[in-house]
Protein backbone atom coordinates (compact mmCIF):
# COMPACT_ATOMS: atom_id res chain seq x y z
CA UNK A 1 0.00 0.00 0.00
CA UNK A 2 1.41 3.79 -0.85
CA UNK A 3 1.69 5.83 1.67
CA UNK A 4 1.80 9.29 2.73
CA UNK A 5 4.39 11.39 4.32
CA UNK A 6 5.27 14.67 6.25
CA UNK A 7 8.74 15.70 6.63
CA UNK A 8 8.69 19.34 9.10
CA UNK A 9 12.42 21.07 7.70
CA UNK A 10 12.06 19.37 4.66
CA UNK A 11 14.39 21.75 2.58
CA UNK A 12 17.16 20.71 4.76
CA UNK A 13 20.50 18.43 4.27
CA UNK A 14 18.15 15.29 5.67
CA UNK A 15 15.09 16.52 3.70
CA UNK A 16 16.78 16.90 0.45
CA UNK A 17 18.87 13.33 0.90
CA UNK A 18 15.59 11.25 2.06
CA UNK A 19 13.73 12.57 -1.09
CA UNK A 20 16.76 11.51 -3.32
CA UNK A 21 16.35 7.91 -2.35
CA UNK A 22 12.45 7.68 -1.87
CA UNK A 23 11.42 9.87 -4.70
CA UNK A 24 10.86 6.87 -7.12
CA UNK A 25 9.72 4.36 -4.84
CA UNK A 26 5.91 2.93 -5.08
CA UNK A 27 6.16 2.84 -0.94
CA UNK A 28 5.07 6.46 -1.07
CA UNK A 29 2.00 8.63 -2.97
CA UNK A 30 2.43 11.86 -1.63
CA UNK A 31 5.25 13.37 0.01
CA UNK A 32 4.80 17.01 1.70
CA UNK A 33 7.48 18.94 2.68
CA UNK A 34 6.47 21.73 5.50
CA UNK A 35 9.19 24.54 6.18
CA UNK A 36 9.25 28.62 6.42
CA UNK A 37 11.96 29.26 3.55
CA UNK A 38 9.71 29.80 0.60
CA UNK A 39 13.62 30.30 -1.50
CA UNK A 40 14.47 26.46 -0.09
CA UNK A 41 11.30 25.24 -1.37
CA UNK A 42 11.42 26.58 -4.73
CA UNK A 43 15.01 25.49 -5.35
CA UNK A 44 13.50 21.67 -4.08
CA UNK A 45 10.76 22.11 -6.32
CA UNK A 46 12.98 23.18 -9.80
CA UNK A 47 15.43 20.11 -8.50
CA UNK A 48 13.07 17.37 -8.24
CA UNK A 49 10.05 18.65 -10.48
CA UNK A 50 8.04 15.84 -9.34
CA UNK A 51 4.33 15.60 -9.05
CA UNK A 52 4.21 13.28 -6.07
CA UNK A 53 5.87 16.48 -4.17
CA UNK A 54 3.60 19.11 -2.57
CA UNK A 55 5.28 21.60 -0.65
CA UNK A 56 3.23 23.69 2.42
CA UNK A 57 4.93 26.63 3.85
CA UNK A 58 4.61 27.16 8.07
CA UNK A 59 6.10 27.06 11.19
CA UNK A 60 6.41 24.28 13.66
CA UNK A 61 5.30 27.05 16.37
CA UNK A 62 2.18 27.47 14.35
CA UNK A 63 -0.14 24.86 15.19
CA UNK A 64 -2.23 25.20 12.62
CA UNK A 65 0.14 25.35 9.98
CA UNK A 66 0.97 22.14 11.05
CA UNK A 67 -2.68 20.78 11.32
CA UNK A 68 -3.28 21.86 7.23
CA UNK A 69 -0.14 19.98 6.16
CA UNK A 70 -0.76 16.85 8.52
CA UNK A 71 -4.10 16.04 6.62
CA UNK A 72 -4.46 12.37 5.55
CA UNK A 73 -0.74 11.54 6.33
CA UNK A 74 0.63 8.03 7.47
CA UNK A 75 4.54 8.99 8.54
CA UNK A 76 5.98 11.99 10.04
CA UNK A 77 9.29 12.91 9.63
CA UNK A 78 10.54 15.61 12.35
CA UNK A 79 13.55 17.19 11.37
CA UNK A 80 12.50 21.03 11.97
CA UNK A 81 15.10 22.39 14.32
CA UNK A 82 17.06 25.46 15.22
CA UNK A 83 20.57 23.57 14.83
CA UNK A 84 23.07 25.98 15.26
CA UNK A 85 24.93 25.87 18.59
CA UNK A 86 25.64 29.78 18.33
CA UNK A 87 22.31 31.06 17.42
CA UNK A 88 21.12 29.41 20.12
CA UNK A 89 23.45 30.40 22.86
CA UNK A 90 22.12 33.78 21.63
CA UNK A 91 18.63 33.13 21.34
CA UNK A 92 17.76 29.86 23.88
CA UNK A 93 13.99 30.69 24.38
CA UNK A 94 13.91 30.82 20.43
CA UNK A 95 15.45 27.26 20.44
CA UNK A 96 12.50 26.40 23.19
CA UNK A 97 9.71 27.60 20.92
CA UNK A 98 10.95 25.65 18.06
CA UNK A 99 13.00 22.67 19.50
CA UNK A 100 10.58 22.06 22.48
CA UNK A 101 7.03 23.79 21.72
CA UNK A 102 7.67 23.40 17.78
CA UNK A 103 7.85 19.27 18.46
CA UNK A 104 4.85 19.11 20.60
CA UNK A 105 2.82 20.68 18.31
CA UNK A 106 4.11 18.42 15.59
CA UNK A 107 3.55 15.16 17.94
CA UNK A 108 -0.25 16.48 19.10
CA UNK A 109 -1.16 16.84 15.57
CA UNK A 110 0.15 13.67 14.40
CA UNK A 111 -1.70 11.99 17.54
CA UNK A 112 -5.32 13.96 16.99
CA UNK A 113 -5.18 12.21 13.08
CA UNK A 114 -4.15 9.40 13.84
CA UNK A 115 -0.74 9.32 12.31
CA UNK A 116 0.77 5.55 11.83
CA UNK A 117 4.50 6.67 13.38
CA UNK A 118 6.53 9.99 14.00
CA UNK A 119 10.01 9.77 13.78
CA UNK A 120 12.20 12.78 15.35
CA UNK A 121 15.41 13.59 14.54
CA UNK A 122 17.67 14.29 17.80
CA UNK A 123 21.24 15.39 18.05
CA UNK A 124 24.67 13.85 20.01
CA UNK A 125 24.33 17.27 21.81
CA UNK A 126 21.35 15.93 23.83
CA UNK A 127 23.04 13.47 25.64
CA UNK A 128 25.32 15.56 28.88
CA UNK A 129 24.14 18.86 27.10
CA UNK A 130 25.84 21.85 27.85
CA UNK A 131 24.47 24.93 25.16
CA UNK A 132 20.88 26.00 24.32
CA UNK A 133 20.99 23.41 21.68
CA UNK A 134 21.41 20.49 22.92
CA UNK A 135 19.96 21.26 26.28
CA UNK A 136 16.77 22.15 23.64
CA UNK A 137 16.83 18.80 21.80
CA UNK A 138 17.10 16.40 25.40
CA UNK A 139 13.67 18.38 26.14
CA UNK A 140 12.16 17.48 22.66
CA UNK A 141 13.19 13.78 22.83
CA UNK A 142 11.48 13.81 26.60
CA UNK A 143 8.54 15.58 25.44
CA UNK A 144 8.32 12.82 22.54
CA UNK A 145 8.81 9.76 25.15
CA UNK A 146 6.45 11.74 27.86
CA UNK A 147 3.52 11.78 25.21
CA UNK A 148 4.50 8.15 24.01
CA UNK A 149 3.39 6.79 27.75
CA UNK A 150 0.00 8.30 27.15
CA UNK A 151 -1.30 7.31 23.76
CA UNK A 152 -2.91 4.22 22.30
CA UNK A 153 -0.34 2.32 20.51
CA UNK A 154 -2.89 0.72 17.69
CA UNK A 155 -2.91 4.22 16.74
CA UNK A 156 0.32 6.67 16.83
CA UNK A 157 3.87 5.17 17.71
CA UNK A 158 6.16 8.39 18.56
CA UNK A 159 9.69 6.79 18.29
CA UNK A 160 13.12 9.08 17.69
CA UNK A 161 17.11 9.12 16.32
CA UNK A 162 19.96 10.44 17.90
CA UNK A 163 22.79 11.05 15.37
CA UNK A 164 26.12 13.46 15.12
CA UNK A 165 27.80 15.29 12.88
CA UNK A 166 26.13 14.27 9.66
CA UNK A 167 29.41 15.94 7.19
CA UNK A 168 28.65 18.44 5.04
CA UNK A 169 25.11 19.11 6.18
CA UNK A 170 24.54 23.08 7.19
CA UNK A 171 26.70 24.84 9.67
CA UNK A 172 28.91 21.83 10.15
CA UNK A 173 32.80 22.42 9.74
CA UNK A 174 33.71 20.42 6.59
CA UNK A 175 31.83 23.39 4.01
CA UNK A 176 34.02 25.77 6.14
CA UNK A 177 37.01 24.16 5.66
CA UNK A 178 36.79 23.14 1.99
CA UNK A 179 35.81 27.15 1.55
CA UNK A 180 39.36 27.85 3.21
CA UNK A 181 41.03 25.83 0.87
CA UNK A 182 39.57 27.39 -1.78
CA UNK A 183 40.59 30.42 -0.87
CA UNK A 184 44.19 29.35 0.46
CA UNK A 185 43.39 30.67 3.62
CA UNK A 186 44.47 28.65 6.66
CA UNK A 187 42.19 25.83 8.44
CA UNK A 188 40.75 27.28 11.64
CA UNK A 189 40.41 24.72 14.22
CA UNK A 190 39.56 25.00 17.92
CA UNK A 191 41.34 22.43 19.76
CA UNK A 192 43.11 19.63 17.68
CA UNK A 193 42.62 16.36 19.60
CA UNK A 194 38.46 17.16 19.74
CA UNK A 195 36.49 14.20 18.36
CA UNK A 196 33.33 13.98 16.94
CA UNK A 197 30.78 11.20 14.83
CA UNK A 198 31.25 11.04 11.30
CA UNK A 199 28.16 9.86 9.41
CA UNK A 200 27.24 11.14 5.93
CA UNK A 201 23.79 11.71 4.87
CA UNK A 202 23.09 8.38 3.64
CA UNK A 203 23.72 7.30 6.52
CA UNK A 204 21.52 9.79 8.48
CA UNK A 205 19.02 8.08 5.74
CA UNK A 206 19.47 4.89 7.11
CA UNK A 207 19.16 5.56 10.30
CA UNK A 208 15.84 7.19 9.93
CA UNK A 209 14.64 4.70 8.02
CA UNK A 210 15.68 1.83 10.54
CA UNK A 211 13.45 3.67 12.93
CA UNK A 212 10.72 3.90 10.67
CA UNK A 213 10.63 -0.11 10.40
CA UNK A 214 11.64 -0.98 13.81
CA UNK A 215 10.35 1.78 16.49
CA UNK A 216 8.56 1.03 19.05
CA UNK A 217 6.67 3.64 21.27
CA UNK A 218 9.14 6.13 22.71
CA UNK A 219 12.62 4.13 21.70
CA UNK A 220 15.34 6.09 20.50
CA UNK A 221 17.82 4.40 17.87
CA UNK A 222 21.17 5.48 17.44
CA UNK A 223 23.65 4.15 14.71
CA UNK A 224 26.91 3.10 15.57
CA UNK A 225 29.12 5.16 14.29
CA UNK A 226 33.52 5.85 13.99
CA UNK A 227 35.09 9.34 14.82
CA UNK A 228 37.60 11.21 14.18
CA UNK A 229 40.16 14.06 15.67
CA UNK A 230 39.33 17.35 13.99
CA UNK A 231 42.88 17.98 13.27
CA UNK A 232 43.04 14.36 11.47
CA UNK A 233 39.55 15.80 9.23
CA UNK A 234 41.64 19.25 8.53
CA UNK A 235 44.63 16.73 6.88
CA UNK A 236 42.67 14.45 5.23
CA UNK A 237 41.13 17.57 3.48
CA UNK A 238 44.45 18.92 3.10
CA UNK A 239 45.84 15.94 1.28
CA UNK A 240 42.23 15.38 -0.99
CA UNK A 241 42.74 19.00 -1.98
CA UNK A 242 46.86 18.89 -2.65
CA UNK A 243 46.07 22.17 -1.11
CA UNK A 244 49.43 24.29 1.49
CA UNK A 245 47.17 25.78 3.39
CA UNK A 246 48.46 25.40 7.23
CA UNK A 247 46.85 24.61 10.13
CA UNK A 248 45.93 27.31 12.97
CA UNK A 249 44.43 26.28 16.42
CA UNK A 250 41.99 28.95 17.64
CA UNK A 251 40.72 27.51 20.84
CA UNK A 252 36.99 25.77 21.97
CA UNK A 253 34.36 28.16 21.67
CA UNK A 254 31.80 28.98 23.66
CA UNK A 255 29.61 25.96 24.26
CA UNK A 256 31.72 23.09 22.90
CA UNK A 257 32.83 19.75 24.36
CA UNK A 258 36.06 18.25 23.75
CA UNK A 259 33.79 14.98 22.97
CA UNK A 260 30.32 14.04 22.10
CA UNK A 261 28.53 11.35 23.58
CA UNK A 262 25.80 9.25 21.00
CA UNK A 263 24.57 7.55 24.72
CA UNK A 264 25.30 8.14 28.47
CA UNK A 265 25.93 5.79 31.13
CA UNK A 266 22.40 6.14 32.52
CA UNK A 267 21.01 5.08 29.09
CA UNK A 268 23.04 2.53 28.33
CA UNK A 269 21.43 0.63 31.18
CA UNK A 270 18.30 0.75 29.38
CA UNK A 271 20.24 0.60 25.56
CA UNK A 272 19.92 -2.53 23.58
CA UNK A 273 23.05 -3.91 21.18
CA UNK A 274 21.46 -4.70 17.52
CA UNK A 275 23.99 -4.74 16.04
CA UNK A 276 24.69 -1.78 14.01
CA UNK A 277 22.48 -0.10 16.32
CA UNK A 278 21.73 1.04 19.80
CA UNK A 279 18.31 1.07 20.79
CA UNK A 280 17.81 3.14 23.47
CA UNK A 281 14.73 1.71 25.45
CA UNK A 282 12.27 4.19 27.52
CA UNK A 283 11.96 3.05 30.95
CA UNK A 284 8.86 1.85 32.20
CA UNK A 285 7.93 4.19 35.10
CA UNK A 286 4.16 5.17 35.45
CA UNK A 287 2.97 8.64 36.78
CA UNK A 288 2.42 6.61 40.06
CA UNK A 289 5.95 6.30 40.76
CA UNK A 290 5.77 5.99 44.70
CA UNK A 291 8.13 2.71 44.95
CA UNK A 292 11.32 4.57 42.91
CA UNK A 293 11.64 6.15 46.07
CA UNK A 294 12.59 2.52 47.78
CA UNK A 295 13.83 0.84 45.01
CA UNK A 296 16.11 1.00 42.27
CA UNK A 297 18.09 -0.17 39.12
CA UNK A 298 20.94 -2.71 40.95
CA UNK A 299 22.99 -2.72 37.49
CA UNK A 300 26.03 -1.06 37.59
CA UNK A 301 26.81 1.75 35.84
CA UNK A 302 29.22 1.57 32.72
CA UNK A 303 30.30 3.41 30.20
CA UNK A 304 28.78 5.90 27.77
CA UNK A 305 29.20 5.45 24.11
CA UNK A 306 30.85 9.12 23.24
CA UNK A 307 33.35 9.79 19.95
CA UNK A 308 36.22 9.44 22.52
CA UNK A 309 35.83 5.82 23.03
CA UNK A 310 34.45 4.75 19.77
CA UNK A 311 36.62 4.04 16.93
CA UNK A 312 39.13 6.77 15.23
CA UNK A 313 38.98 7.14 11.63
CA UNK A 314 42.87 7.26 10.33
CA UNK A 315 43.72 10.46 8.09
CA UNK A 316 43.55 7.35 4.88
CA UNK A 317 40.03 6.70 6.29
CA UNK A 318 38.74 9.83 6.76
CA UNK A 319 39.97 10.40 2.91
CA UNK A 320 37.76 7.55 1.95
CA UNK A 321 34.48 9.18 3.69
CA UNK A 322 35.14 12.35 2.49
CA UNK A 323 35.16 10.96 -0.57
CA UNK A 324 31.25 9.82 -0.45
CA UNK A 325 30.32 13.85 -0.06
CA UNK A 326 29.01 14.81 -3.33
CA UNK A 327 30.87 18.62 -3.34
CA UNK A 328 34.14 16.47 -2.63
CA UNK A 329 33.38 13.88 -5.26
CA UNK A 330 32.45 16.55 -7.77
CA UNK A 331 35.67 18.43 -6.67
CA UNK A 332 38.03 15.81 -7.47
CA UNK A 333 36.51 14.15 -10.93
Amino acid sequence: MSNKILITGGTGSFGNAFLSKIINSSNYSEIKIFSRDEKKQYEMRKKFSNEKINFFIGDVRDKASIEDAMQGVDYVFHAAALKQVPSCEFFPLEAVKTNIIGTSNVLDSAVSNSVKKVVILSTDKAAYPINSMGMSKALMEKVMVAKSKKIDSNKTILCGTRYGNVMASRGSVIPLFLKQIKLNQPLTITEGSMTRFMMNLNNAVDLVEYALQNGNQGEIFVQKSPSVEINTLAEALIELYNSKSKIVQIGIRHGEKMHETLITKEEMLLAKDLGNYYKINTDDRGLNYDKYFSSGNKIKIGEDYSSNNTKHLNKGEMMDLLKTIPEIKNDLS
